[in-house]
């Protein structure tokens, strides 16, 4: 018999969201997507579209929390088969203008309404969730919120735990550091990081959105028994472990 399983997707419209969802659709191993958004994705309708797969979009205008989670809600109850959770759900670029309430607004609070809802539609036991390589829920919430600072290392470790207490069963938390490929990244940024990477700490080395991407994607079909956090290292390995069961025994 054919399994079925189907992609709920929190946060499809950044460009780790994107590169999500066009993996998804590239995978056999997934029949439908159903993207969460405040409004349609037309690069994920025509993704869908050229692959010849299903895509449901669930808009969520407001998009609060409880609207957010309504949404989820209905979204699992209209799906059958293995229903798998995936959220790159996070204020992109951005954060240093923002106040530590309106950055945990949207990584905190919502992360945390996705996470409840998919546990509460009692179909979905694995939620794979990206993070940030320093995230850290004691780091000092003074200062300023851009990328990288304590601040915003704090919102990061802080939305890992409540995704954590709140969601499925397991929790899959994916942290990487510099993204290559993100619209957030800056160009300079990006071509010269891979220089260095020789002496960069391997939890803290470079990595593109297809990379991260494929590594969430192994763990929701191969999902651990436990939550677990990945690096680097961690990611690279669940990458060659996919290509691994794609190939087949020897």
């Amino acid at each position: 018999m054919t399994r079925t399983r189907t992609a709920i997707v929190l946060g499809g419209s950044g460009s780790v969201g994107t590169a999500v969802l066009r993996e998804l659709f590239r995978d056999e191993g997934f029949d439908t997507v159903i993207t969460l958004s405040r409004r349609s994705l037309p690069e994920a309708v025509a993704m869908a579209r050229a692959a010849g797969r299903k895509l449901v979009e669930k808009l969520v205008p407001d998009m609060s929390p409880a609207s957010l989670a309504a949404a989820t809600l209905d979204a699992a109850r209209d799906e059958g088969g293995e229903l798998e959770g995936f959220s790159v759900l996070g204020v992109g670029a951005g954060t240093a203008k923002l106040t530590l309430e309106e950055h945990r607004a949207v990584d905190v609070v919502l992360n945390e309404a996705f996470a409840r809802a998919l546990r509460d539609s009692g179909k979905v036991q694995h939620l794979a969730f990206m993070s940030a390589a320093a995230a850290d829920p004691t780091a000092k919430a003074t200062g300023s919120g851009a990328a990288g600072l304590s601040r915003y290392n704090r919102v990061k470790g802080e939305a890992e735990e409540a995704v954590r207490a709140s969601g499925p069963a397991v929790v899959s938390v994916f942290r990487p550091a510099m993204i290559i490929g993100s619209q957030h990244t800056p160009w300079l940024l990006e071509k010269a990081l891979p220089l260095f990477s020789f002496v960069t700490p391997a939890k803290y080395k470079s990595i593109t959105v297809e990379q991260i991407a494929n590594a969430m994607i192994a763990t929701a079909k191969h999902h651990p028994t436990a939550s677990a956090t990945y690096h680097y290292p961690e990611m690279m390995e669940l990458i060659a472990s996919g290509q691994r069961w794609r190939a087949g025994p020897a």
